[in-house]
């Protein structure tokens, strides 16, 4: 999926109640006896033992002081879990509440592959989360390959962040062969830089060092959040180890059917895409005495054209070509939050000023180290998940005739994932996710109607596999990522669930949160970029 773009001795192995705590359902991918769920066993086992040594959070984290950070270790192998061990950072704020009232640990993942949830500890001082925080430790961590958590490269991050560049929205032979080009030499840097360990950057991984992680915690059972890519792997989790899920949050949940990992679910991520595309510019449109770019959608559609072709002729200043455009833009279709900066910006450079366009679409220096180590775990874990076309006639194909229907997103998509093509590492087959009754307890999925990045096909999908699941929709809305956010039904229901464990009856519906004010361009108000979603 399109990312923005989430331990001591080894115990011995044969323990009869260290393999009935991991035992998987019959008939998944993993049975018992599989060096890999006893392997989990063991290390989650070491894990319990040694614990997580809490301190002080290095400076490079940018933490609070209430925040402390520590690490746990785990397998790179898990079918070999007494060999090369990798260690996994973790942050904590300890619960706000009286010692009485505290429910554990809640542990979070923001999704990616190759986000970190370093940050989420100080989620508790926003006022969605105090009553959470006052009830549960909050946890975050960087997944394997992540921040400081035995970090991936595939390139030299000045590479990646190399401005101004094209984003053709029907790209030529000719720039075809060079992404070809580019996908291919990607595909050999990672394969250079990470060696024999590439191939153990994958979701099945991340699920089992979630176990590792709640074993170090202390936990018997673990409490989960996950959004976007989050909720693939914790659904994984949820089929490998339903005996340890005390409560699980799905929030904006991908499509877990084998068959969509991972080429066709980007396909269906780009078509929903153009459809979030539209609902920005009717919203444009509709505050046209602001913007002053069109009245209907096609106008503002008309408008954003002229601003491409000017990048094309002249990036702004020196760095906001066609391709920086389009990343700022597509920000929009996964949050509406940006809405009034991005329009802000289209209208001003059309009246001459470029300089929103250029604070809000250009690449940060700063963040290019971080930028490019989540692609590296991007690409990994999504290429080493499933099997991918090999042949590039069928992606020129599948994604020329996607592109006649959904022309803002697919190309961009397509080359962002094109790396899967060349991958020298043998791919995983997907495990099929999925649970029988009273195998795990209820858990909660939470959906935007309208969320492009993880289409709402998907969450019905995985509440069809996981029994007694319920779903919260929130209807005629599309920010990715609700839990926590700006509509107090959808937080309602979750904060209701991870404090009592109850949920409603199999589905309930919310009416979507209030639609985000226009930018006065006569007091020449240009937004900040709002704080990232927890």
């Amino acid at each position: 999926m399109r990312a923005l773009a989430m331990y001591g001795t080894l115990a011995s192995v044969g323990s009869l109640v260290l393999t009935a705590l991991v035992a998987a359902p019959a008939g998944s991918a993993e049975s018992t006896a599989s060096p890999e769920i006893r392997g989990t066993a063991a290390a989650a086992h070491r894990a319990a033992a040694a614990g997580i040594t809490f301190g002080a959070c290095p400076k490079s984290e940018g933490l609070p002081g209430h925040v402390r950070c520590g690490s746990v270790k785990v397998p790179l192998d898990y079918a070999e879990p007494g060999g090369r061990q990798i260690s996994l950072t973790v942050s904590r704020a300890r619960a706000t509440g009286k010692p009485a009232a505290r429910q554990g640990a809640l542990v979070y993942n923001p999704g990616g592959p190759g986000a970190s949830s370093m940050f989420f500890p100080m989620a508790g001082v926003l006022p969605e989360w105090k009553r959470l925080a006052a009830a549960y430790d909050l946890v975050g961590y960087a997944p394997r390959g992540v921040g400081r958590s035995a970090p991936l490269s595939c390139q030299k991050p000045s590479e990646l962040a190399q401005a101004p560049s094209e984003a053709p929205t029907y790209p030529s032979h000719a720039y075809k062969k060079e992404r070809k080009a580019r996908a291919r030499a990607y595909a050999d840097g990672c394969a250079r830089t990470a060696g024999d360990a590439l191939r153990h950057y994958t979701s099945l991984n991340n699920a089992r060092d979630l176990d590792v992680l709640r074993a170090a915690l202390g936990e018997k059972k673990l409490t989960f959040m996950g959004a976007s890519y989050g909720t693939y792997f914790g659904a994984l989790y949820a089929t490998l180890f339903p005996s340890h899920v005390r409560r699980m949050v799905f929030d904006s949940a991908v499509n877990p059917a084998p068959g969509q990992i991972w080429y066709r679910n980007n396909l269906d991520q780009s078509l929903a895409f153009e459809r979030r595309w539209l609902d920005f510019r009717t919203w444009v449109a509709k505050h046209d005495r602001t913007y002053h770019l069109g009245t209907t959608p096609e106008a503002v559609l008309a408008a954003y054209e002229k601003v491409r072709a000017g990048l094309s002729r002249k990036p702004a200043g020196g760095r906001v070509g066609t391709a920086q455009l389009q990343s700022a833009l597509l920000s929009a279709g996964y949050y509406d939050d940006y809405w009034a900066m991005r329009a802000t910006a289209l209208s001003e450079y059309l009246k001459g000023n470029p300089k929103p366009l250029i604070e809000q679409a250009s690449p940060r220096a700063e963040s290019a180290r971080d930028d490019e180590n989540s692609k590296a775990v991007y690409t990994a874990v999504e290429c080493n998940d499933a099997p991918w076309p090999t042949e590039w006639w069928v992606w020129d194909r599948d994604n020329s005739l996607l592109a006649a229907r959904a022309p803002f997103e697919t190309w961009d998509n397509a080359w962002m994932n094109l790396p899967c093509a060349y991958w020298s590492v043998p791919r995983q087959e997907p495990l099929d996710v999925g649970t029988r009754p009273g195998e795990l307890p209820p858990t909660l999925i939470l959906a935007a109607e309208r969320d492009a990045a993880t289409p709402y096909p998907g969450a019905l999908e995985l509440q069809r596999r996981l029994a007694g699941s319920v779903l919260v929709t929130e209807r005629d809305a599309g920010t990715h990522g609700i839990g926590g956010g700006a509509n107090k039904c959808v937080n309602g229901h979750l904060e209701t669930y991870l404090l009592t464990g109850r949920t409603p009856v199999r589905r309930a519906d919310c009416a979507p949160h209030r639609e985000p004010n226009p930018v006065s361009l006569d007091k020449r108000a240009v937004a900040k970029e709002p704080a990232p979603t927890v």
